[in-house]
């Protein structure tokens, strides 16, 4: 038997659709690299609330963050760029004291798209 197609309720998806294309992309790219930073800050044992530690986490996050802002680094301007290479900075060195056995200068998390962190 042959079924009509399902047909998808534009109107409900529209506003949304129409909302995300008025987002300039250096405002998503900062959005997406702030939560990816707040994440590697809190599996790296940042958070006040919650000082729990899990470094294999962390690496995942810190190595997406660091392949995003390396990426798009060129794209933004200093004023979007400096602060994202910053807070990537800290959370690479905090990865890196928060290790036990600390990994090789330039085998960090992070450090094949950013180089060496010391």
């Amino acid at each position: 038997m042959d079924e009509a197609p399902v047909a998808f309720d534009q109107p409900s998806v529209e506003p949304e659709i129409r909302d995300i294309a008025e987002v300039p992309a250096v405002e998503v790219i900062n959005t997406v690299a702030v939560h990816l930073l707040s994440a590697a800050a809190v599996q790296c044992g940042l958070a006040e609330d919650d000082p729990r530690v899990d470094l294999d986490e962390a690496r995942k996050l810190i190595d997406a963050l660091a392949g995003l802002v390396t990426a798009a680094a060129p794209h933004l301007a200093d004023v979007h760029a400096r602060p994202l290479r910053d807070g990537l900075r800290s959370v690479q060195l905090a990865f890196r004291e928060a290790s036990a056995i600390p990994d090789p200068i330039g085998q960090g998390a992070g450090e094949k798209y950013t180089g060496p962190v010391n």
